[in-house]
């Protein structure tokens, strides 16, 4: 895995972080015009798009964190602990 993220990711989540920037600048153009014409469903409608893009998101970020761990898996950086502390002093 390299120093960047971008560089190591998968086409999934470059897909997902694309569609998430895309839908959330449609949503705020969409505010933007909503608010300077008064009409109060085109808010509603750009703050669900917003929420879209949000979890579009959230879906790039769960991709990334299983393509990472996944990468720690496949080169032995992620070993099981098999230890547990002890609750009391002294051992």
């Amino acid at each position: 895995m390299t120093n960047t993220p971008w560089e190591s990711a998968s086409s999934l989540y470059k897909k997902l972080v694309f569609i998430a920037v895309s839908v959330m600048g449609a949503g705020i153009i969409l505010a933007i015009v909503g608010a300077n014409i008064p009409s109060l469903p085109l808010v509603y409608i750009a703050i669900g798009i917003m929420v879209l893009g949000m979890l579009c998101h959230i879906a790039g970020l769960v991709v990334r964190s299983k393509d990472a761990r996944a990468w720690r898996i496949a080169n032995g950086l992620d070993k099981p602990r098999t230890k547990k502390r002890s609750t009391e002093t002294g051992k």
